[in-house]
């Protein structure tokens, strides 16, 4: 396996539907070797997950991995906070825009990059009910447009 391939475990089709992607930065995750076992196995879910700050760290909450079936004791809880690894720099600029208004951390996708583990971190502000709408409407109108050009092209 190259070093720089990348194989996905999970992605966060939700964010994109509730939230404005600004920026999205790559980090580490602490994981434990079942936990890394159980991704391998694709058990991973960031479906309902945010990212929070405590004491200059940043950390996962709700990112569920399922337990790995040959694991016994050494399991760990599948809903436990995970420590997100990045530089120190990273970390402070991010806190620093999250503690403006309207925006926050949420995970976007989970994958492999070589073998490690990665998170990509997307810094988002929140949709309104009317710019869901509004984005909802343009991919029925580019859905549309493109069903018409298969058929213009068909009919040639």
């Amino acid at each position: 396996m190259a070093k720089d391939s990348i194989r996905l475990i999970a992605n966060n089709k939700k964010a994109y539907h509730d939230y404005f992607v600004d920026e999205t930065y790559e980090a580490g995750i602490e994981l434990f070797g079942t936990e890394v076992k159980a991704v391998r196995q694709g058990h991973c879910s960031i479906k309902e997950a945010f990212i929070k700050s405590d004491k200059g760290e940043l950390y996962v909450w709700g990112m569920h991995i399922n337990p790995y079936e040959k694991g016994n004791i050494f399991n760990r809880d599948p809903l436990r906070t995970r420590k997100l690894l990045m530089h120190r720099g990273e970390i402070n600029k991010l806190m620093g825009k999250v503690a403006e208004k309207g925006f926050a951390l949420i995970p976007l996708k989970v994958y492999f990059k070589g073998s490690l583990v990665k998170v990509e971190v997307g810094l988002c502000r929140g949709k309104k009910l009317y710019d869901k709408r509004e984005d909802m409407a343009r991919k029925a109108q580019k859905r549309e447009l493109e069903r018409d050009f298969k058929n213009a092209n068909i009919k040639i």
